[in-house]
C-alpha cells in the first residue's frame, strides 16, 4: 500500500467511555464529505440479478450485530422471504461497547459479524484507509438513492461508494410544554432571537423553571445547532487532509448564543439523560426541549405523567421566514468486507431497511424515525395522532422537517475523540458558566492538535 497511513495506527477515544482506546489500522481512503473511503468496488459493475437470486436460494448463515430492540421481528420477515437464509441477531451492547467489540473483531480478523449497525458519524472511521466496510453499490438497485431524502443519502454515499443502508434518522424540532408557555403568556418562538427573549421572560416569571436546558455533555446537540446555521466544521479528503473548523464564525455564534443564555442564568445546565434530567422533564423544570425526531416517543415514555401537555414545532430559525433544520442521530446497517457471504449480507441490510412492511414496522413498533421517503410519506405513519401531544400529528410534522435538513454535512474519522473533548472544553464552559467562545476555541485546538498528532494534515 502506498498511502502514508499504511503502518500507522491511531487512537480513538470514546465519548461514552473515555478510558477505552481502540486501535484502528489506517491507510488512506475516505471522502471530502467525510462519509466514505476509496474502494475498487465503488466503480464495479452491478452484480447480476441471477447471481443474487442464486445466493439468496443457497443455505447461508449470517451474523448481525445491532442494538435495536425487537429487530428480530423485521429479520424474521426477511427470513420468511428468503427461507434459505438464517440470521443470528446479536446485541453486543450499544454505544461504546458495540464499537469497541466491532473494532476488536475487525482487528483480530475473527468473530466479527456480516452486518453491523453503524451510526452516520462513525462511518468515516470504518472506511478510512482500505476500509472495513463493503461498498454496497454493486449489490443495490440502481434507484437506491431515490429511496431516501437527499441529506440522508449524503450521509452514506461518498467517493462513489455506498457504505451503509440508512435505518433511522433524527431531524431536529422543538418540543415544548404548551401549558407552561401559555401560563407565561409566551407563544412558541419562531426564531432564535424570539427564543432567547422568551427564555428570559419565562424564567423571570418562573424562577424555579427554565425554558431550556443546555446540557454540558451533549456534543451531538451543539453540532446539530451548527449544522442548522450552516457551519460545516468537519471535512476529510479521504487521504490525509482533514478540516477542523469548529471555531468558524457560525460556530462562535452558536457558542455565544447558548453561552449567553447560561451565564445570564435563564438556561439550566443539567447533564442530560440522567435521573435529575428525567425528573426535570416530568416536574416542569424545563419548558422545552430542542430534540431530534426520536425525542417525541422518548419523552412520552420518560415523562408519562405530563401527557397532553406537550406540543411539537419546527426548530426556531436564525432568519425570519426560513425553514431549515439539521440532524441529531441516525444509523445504518453496514456490511463488513470480511463477510464470506457479501450478497446475502447486503440483501439483508437492504431488505429490512427498504421493504415497506419492515420499515413501517420499525417506525410503528420500534419507533425508529424513518429514513425512507416511502414511510415518511405513508399516511399510516404520518396520520397518527399522539395523545401525549394533545392529539397532534407529530410524525407528520417531523416528516416535513426531514425535508428541510440541509445537505452535505460531513464527519471526521475520529468523531469519538471530538465528542469526548467537548465535555472537557465547551461543555465545561457551559457547566462552569465561563466564556463559551473560549471553550469553543479550546475544543477546536484540542481536535486540531489530535489530528496532527495522528499524522493528518489539518487545513
Amino acid at each position: 500500500m502506498s498511502s502514508p497511513f499504511t503502518r500507522r495506527k491511531f487512537l480513538l477515544g470514546t465519548a461514552a467511555a473515555a478510558s477505552s482506546a481502540w486501535l484502528l489500522s489506517a491507510c488512506g481512503g475516505g471522502s471530502g464529505d467525510g462519509g466514505g473511503g476509496s474502494s475498487p468496488a465503488a466503480s464495479a459493475s452491478a452484480i447480476p440479478q441471477s447471481e443474487i437470486d442464486q445466493a439468496m436460494n443457497t443455505e447461508t448463515k449470517l451474523t448481525f450485530w445491532t442494538w435495536v430492540p425487537n429487530i428480530k421481528n423485521e429479520v424474521a420477515m426477511f427470513m420468511k422471504a428468503y427461507p434459505k437464509i438464517t440470521v443470528d441477531v446479536v446485541n453486543v451492547g450499544q454505544g461504546a461497547p458495540h464499537y469497541q467489540k466491532l473494532r476488536t473483531a475487525i482487528q483480530s480478523g475473527q468473530g466479527g459479524p456480516d452486518v453491523a449497525q453503524v451510526e452516520f458519524q462513525y462511518i468515516p472511521s470504518f472506511t478510512l484507509g482500505e476500509g472495513n466496510l463493503l461498498d454496497l453499490t454493486p449489490y443495490a438497485p440502481a434507484d437506491v438513492s431515490s429511496m431516501f431524502p437527499e441529506w440522508v443519502w449524503g450521509q452514506v454515499n461518498a467517493n462513489n461508494g455506498f457504505w451503509g443502508v440508512p435505518q433511522d434518522t433524527g431531524p431536529m424540532g422543538l418540543l415544548y410544554r404548551d401549558d407552561l408557555l401559555s401560563a407565561a403568556g409566551i407563544q412558541p418562538p419562531k426564531t432564535w432571537d424570539e427564543f432567547a427573549s422568551a427564555a428570559e421572560t419565562y424564567h423571570s416569571k418562573n424562577p424555579k423553571s427554565y425554558l431550556v436546558n443546555v446540557a454540558p455533555s451533549q456534543a451531538g446537540q451543539i453540532i446539530a445547532y451548527m449544522w442548522q446555521l450552516g457551519a460545516r466544521p468537519f471535512k476529510f479528503d479521504g487521504q490525509q487532509t482533514v478540516t477542523v473548523d469548529l471555531a468558524s464564525e457560525q460556530g462562535k455564534q452558536i457558542a455565544k448564543y447558548w453561552g449567553d443564555l447560561v451565564t445570564s442564568g435563564v438556561a439550566s445546565v443539567d447533564t442530560d439523560f440522567t435521573d435529575q434530567w428525567y425528573q426535570g422533564l416530568s416536574s416542569g423544570k424545563y419548558a422545552s426541549w430542542p430534540a431530534a425526531a426520536w425525542g417525541p416517543v422518548f419523552l412520552a415514555g420518560s415523562a408519562a405523567k405530563t401527557s397532553g401537555k406537550w406540543r411539537a414545532a419546527e426548530l426556531p430559525q436564525w432568519q425570519t421566514g426560513q425553514s431549515v433544520s439539521s440532524n441529531w442521530g441516525g444509523s445504518t446497517d453496514a456490511v463488513l468486507k470480511s463477510s464470506k457471504n457479501p450478497i446475502a449480507a447486503s440483501q439483508l441490510a437492504l431488505w429490512i431497511n427498504t421493504n415497506k412492511q419492515s420499515t413501517l414496522s420499525f417506525a410503528t413498533e420500534q419507533f425508529l424515525f424513518p429514513a425512507t421517503n416511502q414511510i415518511l410519506e405513508d399516511p399510516s405513519f404520518t396520520g397518527q395522532e399522539s395523545k401525549f401531544y394533545g392529539g397532534q400529528k407529530v410524525n407528520e410534522l417531523f416528516a416535513k422537517i426531514s425535508k428541510t435538513v440541509s445537505t452535505d454535512f460531513g464527519w471526521l474519522p475520529f468523531m469519538d475523540y471530538v465528542y469526548s473533548q467537548f465535555n472537557e472544553t465547551l461543555g465545561k464552559a457551559f457547566a462552569n458558566k465561563t466564556d463559551a467562545v473560549a471553550g469553543l476555541q479550546a475544543w477546536q485546538d484540542s481536535c486540531a492538535k489530535y489530528a496532527k498528532d495522528q499524522g493528518f494534515t489539518v487545513s
